[in-house]
């Protein structure tokens, strides 16, 4: 597209002008944005003015402009869509040099980089730069480091197309903005999120702490050290967070750095802070005898100096890389998630040591929910249950996060109800008073005692640890002083007399959420045992609420924390709860007590592992939620959303209501009738894929249902490379000595099975129970060596001149099918060799002459048997399936007429002689023939099996087409 007259205009007009345009004396930074940039803008389609739109969905948002000496602190243009911000302008006067001046270019990328933020823009007409924000500004940095893309106004005519295809409103729109942004990013070396350096940033203030309020103040326990250090973080994070947005005195921690005994100093800031915030954050005087949040200790802690030298040192401008006006709370819950994985202990010595939390160990690292996951539960619970309710029917609306971390979950609640209220008042024409008012800058705001009063009566979370707790308020108070100054804070406290912030000590809990004090009845524990546990007592802590019915909206993610890690407290749930089973995960629990303190008609939505809804231990589970309306399944099956986790997710809401018509809404993509599923098939298919399968099913026996058939795995040798050995070295040790050749067996891996063939490379050393090692003394000498070799690279070498003991030897020397574990299809073959297996690959044995091995083979390698299959089995990396006994034993077999087994067998055997002939071919010519024939009888096989199973046309083609 050529320029539009517009823009051709404006160029004209600076060239024609520039003289003037280029004086600062006559033209200022604000004439440029009213005479240029704002018509610029509005010609890449952007709603510049906002005309017809609600506060909530502004498109440009005229930052308000903190002055702090002669620097400004906020950008001037935020770009928008849908609240979320998309890129920031920073605008200055022609008569600066955009090229050259790296000050401007630091500013910019300081503003891009704190609010995450892929691209920004510096101009001041005559010049227009733009910039990849995913690198760490640097003060020193020249102003070319980041900037991808340079324009002279005289550029715009000609490179309109260029601009337009990133930066319009419609780019963005068609993902073209974003695409441009990966691309670069991509393409950089060096790109940093501001996530990874400040969660460095304040894991290096935790060691210092950590480290010498223990060495000064050895009476502390582990646990009063970590909330010391703790609330000390919140504490600097709060206070620097309200100086950049203009709601306390700019630099007066920098200020500290002056001053002897700065802990001291630091400690009248914070007493201050308690009059005027009313948080838990600064909480130093009880309202009453019975306020156990009170901070009795913290302020009178002996810090070093040194201490806080180092950390408020880079905490200002220019040294800082970060501009806190814009971390929003979102960004800080991502990075807090991160930092409490690590805990604080100490060292018999009293020296504090940082490490993972064991359950984070477990798991493999913390996993955050993105928010765009976050916002779809939001949207589907809580934005249903408010739907068309006035704020007075709101404020009876409870919602709660029972493992609410750092408060993701809440935060982004908090936000929903922060936006209906403001829509809301908005749309009145007399708004109720005290509820929303227009700051200098003419936008409509919630008033902070209207944002107080939504959090106080709606938000309401719990976790196990004590720091999250916090993290929690932290985070919900930040969110309550967006969009304010203090100016707006100071008039409002006057008007209403009373302080700024609410306490959240009765909304945000420490506890644990599936286990109550009864546990103390009927298990001994020690006092550290009970502070470990630490129940929680649903109704006692809300009474209020419970006798209501409970909370109207429950959300969150749930911990995964494997059986194992949980079996001190299994005694506890098998009594408690009806989903238990003995393998469950955490997160079934968590399920069960969300069910629980949910209001009748509530609604509830979660995000969480899939694996229940096809393991064993997921039946009793999938029983009590098909109790209540399902609203939403979404299933994350193949996408990657927990970066480096083998966690597959699953996203749930249900509300507590049984409606016999439900319709459940798959993937945004099909409605699915409810009376379709049950415990059994928990499969969220459409109608004609369900039915597909229950008439496959209905025509068959479930294989572990067949008497006489048996499936076990492979051998588990200890070390398979001791165990394992190749042809040439099984040739040495029988050469050497014959009597070697009883106990040196052929072996297949998973690797080494095919469909219908397998590959003999492999040997194993078989010394089964009972039979002495020393019978073979050269194989003997040769697991020496093994050992010595083991024995260099590690001191942690066993002895294992036996096989880990078998029950089942036996069964590897009948004729049996195998198989690999890990597959992207089926790939059955049947062994007459009598080989091993190791445990990678399966073996069953048929002792029912109605179920031929060779019957069995056909149907497990058919185009249904890998249909059925991929809906049963969990998929792993690379869409590969696990075929365990728990998914293979679920396999259907055709029920048919002893004819029909005879035409299939007949076709098996030939499709294996096939194969082996095209195994054994050498040149290409005859191996394509015989592929051909291999193609011809499998499509015969299919053909039959589809005939015996009477399918139709179109439920073939599903079947061809999920293969």
């Amino acid at each position: 597209m050529s320029a539009p007259q517009k823009i051709i205009d404006l160029v004209n007009d600076f060239k024609e002008n520039k003289h003037e345009y280029i004086n600062p004396d006559i033209f200022d930074e604000e004439n440029t944005k009213v005479k240029f940039l704002n018509p610029f803008f509005e010609e890449l389609g952007w709603n510049v003015r906002n005309e017809g739109l609600s506060a909530r969905f502004r498109e440009v948002v005229f930052e308000d402009s903190i002055k702090i000496g002669n620097k400004t602190k906020a950008p001037d243009y935020s770009f928008r869509l849908g609240g979320e911000r998309i890129f920031f302008v920073e605008a200055k006067k022609p008569s600066r040099d955009i090229a050259k001046d790296k000050e401007h270019a630091f500013q910019v990328r300081r503003y891009g980089w704190s609010a995450k933020l892929p691209l920004c823009i510096l101009t001041d007409f005559e010049e227009l730069a733009v910039y990849d924000t995913t690198i760490k500004p640097d003060k020193k940095h020249s102003a070319s480091i980041g900037r991808i893309k340079y324009y002279k106004y005289t550029d715009y005519i000609e490179k309109w197309d260029e601009i337009y295809d990133i930066f319009s409103k419609e780019a963005v729109l068609s993902g073209k903005f974003d695409n441009y942004a990966n691309n670069i990013k991509h393409d950089k070396k060096g790109t940093t999120e501001i996530d990874d350096e400040f969660l460095k940033e304040i894991e290096q203030w935790r060691l210092l702490l950590a480290r010498n309020i223990a060495l000064r103040n050895k009476e502390l326990s582990k646990e009063d050290l970590n909330y010391a250090v703790q609330l000390t973080i919140d504490r600097i994070i709060f206070l620097r967070i309200a100086e950049d947005r203009g709601i306390e005195r700019y630099g007066q921690l920098e200020k500290l750095l002056e001053k002897e005994n700065i802990y001291k100093e630091f400690a009248k800031i914070c007493r201050t802070a308690d009059e005027k915030y009313n948080s838990g954050l600064f909480h130093f005087n009880p309202y009453d005898k019975e306020d156990f949040t009170t901070d009795t200790y913290t302020l009178d802690l002996t810090i070093d100096d040194k201490v806080f030298k180092d950390i408020f040192k880079n905490l200002y401008y220019p040294n800082s890389p970060y501009e806190f006006s814009l971390i929003s709370t979102e960004i800080l819950g991502k990075i807090y998630e991160q930092f409490l994985g690590k805990v604080i202990r100490l060292t018999e010595s009293h020296q504090a040591k940082i490490e993972d939390k064991p359950e984070v160990k477990k798991a493999g690292g913390v996993y955050y929910t993105p928010q765009y996951i976050v916002d779809y539960i939001i949207e589907n619970t809580l934005g249903e249950k408010i739907k068309d309710l006035t704020p007075n029917q709101i404020s009876k609306i409870k919602v709660i996060d029972p493992a609410c971390g750092s408060g993701s979950f809440l935060i982004r609640a908090y936000q929903y109800l922060l936006d209906y209220h403001l829509d809301y008042y908005s749309q009145l024409e007399k708004p109720p008073k005290d509820t929303i008012y227009t700051a200098k800058d003419g936008i409509t705001r919630l008033t902070i005692r209207e944002k107080k009063r939504i959090l106080k009566n709606n938000i309401y979370g719990v976790d196990l640890d004590t720091l999250a707790v916090e993290v929690t308020k932290l985070s919900l108070l930040l969110k309550v002083l967006e969009d304010q100054n203090k100016d707006q804070l100071e008039s409002q406290q006057k008007l209403f007399h009373e302080r700024v912030l609410p306490n959240l000590s009765s909304n945000i809990k420490n506890g644990n959420s599936l286990i109550e004090s009864d546990i103390l009845e009927q298990q001994d524990l020690t006092m550290e045992e009970i502070k470990e546990i630490k129940p929680f007592d649903w109704e006692e802590e809300y009474p209020e609420i419970f006798e209501e019915g409970g909370f109207d909206v429950v959300i969150g993610n749930p911990p995964y924390v494997r059986q194992e890690s949980i079996k001190e407290q299994k005694p506890y749930y098998k009594e408690h709860y009806k989903t238990y089973v003995g393998t469950a995960d955490l997160y079934v629990y968590f399920f069960e007590r969300e069910i629980n303190i949910l209001k009748e008609k509530g609604y509830f939505g979660i995000i969480c592992s899939n694996k229940f809804t096809k393991s064993k231990y997921g039946v009793k589970l999938r029983s009590l939620l098909l109790n209540y309306d399902i609203k939403n399944y979404m299933d994350y099956e193949g996408e990657i959303i927990f970066k480096d986790a083998a966690v597959i997710p699953l996203v749930l809401t249900i509300v507590k209501n049984k409606n016999n018509s439900n319709k459940i809404n798959v993937n945004n993509s099909f409605n699915l009738s409810q009376s379709l599923i049950n415990e059994e098939t928990w499969k969220f298919e459409k109608e004609e894929i369900i039915n597909l399968n229950n008439k496959i099913y209905g025509k068959s026996i479930v294989l572990e249902n067949i008497e006489n058939i048996e499936i076990y795995r492979g051998l588990t040798t200890g070390l398979n490379n001791a165990f394992l050995i190749p042809n040439e070295i099984k040739e040495e040790l029988i050469l050497e000595d014959n009597i070697n050749n009883e106990i040196i067996k052929p072996v297949l891996r998973g690797r080494d099975i095919k469909k219908y063939v397998y590959q003999k490379n492999m040997y194993m050393i078989f010394t089964p129970i009972g039979v002495k090692i020393n019978k073979y003394p050269s194989i003997k000498k040769y697991l020496d060596q093994f050992q010595e070799k083991l024995k260099k690279r590690s001191d942690k070498g066993n002895k294992y001149w036996e096989l880990r003991k078998c029950a089942y030897y036996n069964n590897f020397f009948e004729d049996k099918l195998v198989w690999a574990e890990i597959s992207p299809q089926p790939s059955f073959v049947l062994d007459t060799e009598k080989q091993l297996l190791v445990n990678s690959a399966y073996l069953l044995n048929s002792k029912n002459d109605d179920y031929p091995l060779n019957y069995l083979l056909v149907l497990l390698n058919s185009n249904i048997t890998s249909w059925i299959f991929k809906r049963l089995s969990p998929h792993i990396l690379a869409q590969r399936l696990r075929f365990t006994k728990q998914y293979v034993g679920k396999i259907p077999i055709l029920l048919t007429t002893e004819e029909n087994k005879k035409e299939l067998i007949n076709l098996s055997k030939e499709l294996q002689k096939l194969y082996s002939n095209f195994k054994n071919t050498k040149t290409p010519n005859e191996r394509k023939l015989i592929q051909k024939q291999i193609d011809l009888t499998d499509h015969k096989i299919n053909e039959l099996i589809y005939q015996l199973y009477d399918l139709t046309d179109d439920e073939i083609k599903i079947i061809e087409e999920n293969i």
